[in-house]
């Protein structure tokens, strides 16, 4: 499998001068999920083939467990691995959102105005998170990773963190930190101050006093 990574004492410099376009769209991909796929695919292969060239005439129970046990084991390789062969990232004027695999589950979709800062991660591995897939850890929040190599890292206002692994990282930096710029409001003006009242005069009284 290739490594997508950079050398986190050189990252490349993000350049403002190329054109932000009003949509962005990457993707990253992991062809080593394929053979964990064919292997879930046999384990599925060997339940039906189980479940057909066996005699049940004795031992229902333990042969039931077995096709159960090989065709769920295989179902479950399979969803596993195909959902997580690529990730695919999109980000708009309004929300960066992500879809993994061939039907697009799991999906987040996470608002532009949820987002404080982005960055780029240089050196994301299935190690640090615990393995492939759709992951969350305490200390490092949550994560969509398919491959080793370069990540894009969202803080949110509430300081959760979002790591997706995605080609050409730093282009979805800059497209969305031209969004931010775009949405974040000026500081408003202050309010005029309220108008002064002149001071009331006392009133001198001018009536007739008694002695």
């Amino acid at each position: 499998m290739r490594d997508h990574s950079r050398h986190p004492h050189h990252p490349r410099p993000l350049d403002t001068d190329v054109p932000v376009p009003e949509v962005w769209t990457g993707r990253a991909t992991n062809r080593v999920q394929w053979v964990l796929a064919i292997a879930g695919a046999a384990f599925v292969a060997l339940g039906i083939e189980l479940a057909v060239a066996s005699p049940w005439t004795s031992g229902i129970v333990p042969l039931l467990m077995s096709v159960i046990g090989c065709v769920a084991a295989g179902l479950l390789m399979l969803f596993g691995t195909l959902a997580f062969v690529h990730v695919a990232v999109k980000v708009d004027d309004r929300a960066m959102e992500v879809r993994c695999g061939h039907i697009g589950l799991p999906r987040r979709r996470i608002p532009l105005s949820q987002v404080a800062d982005v960055a780029i991660a240089p050196k994301v591995t299935p190690r640090h998170w615990g393995g492939w897939g759709y992951r969350w850890l305490p200390e490092k929040g949550t994560g969509v990773i398919v491959r080793r190599g370069e990540a894009l890292v969202l803080t949110l206002v509430d300081g959760r963190t979002f790591t997706v692994t995605v080609d050409d990282a730093d282009s979805a930096v800059r497209v969305i930190r031209d969004r931010l710029s775009r949405t974040t409001p000026d500081t408003p003006p202050a309010p005029p101050a309220p108008p002064t009242t002149p001071p009331v005069p006392p009133v001198t009284p001018t009536g007739p006093t008694s002695a």
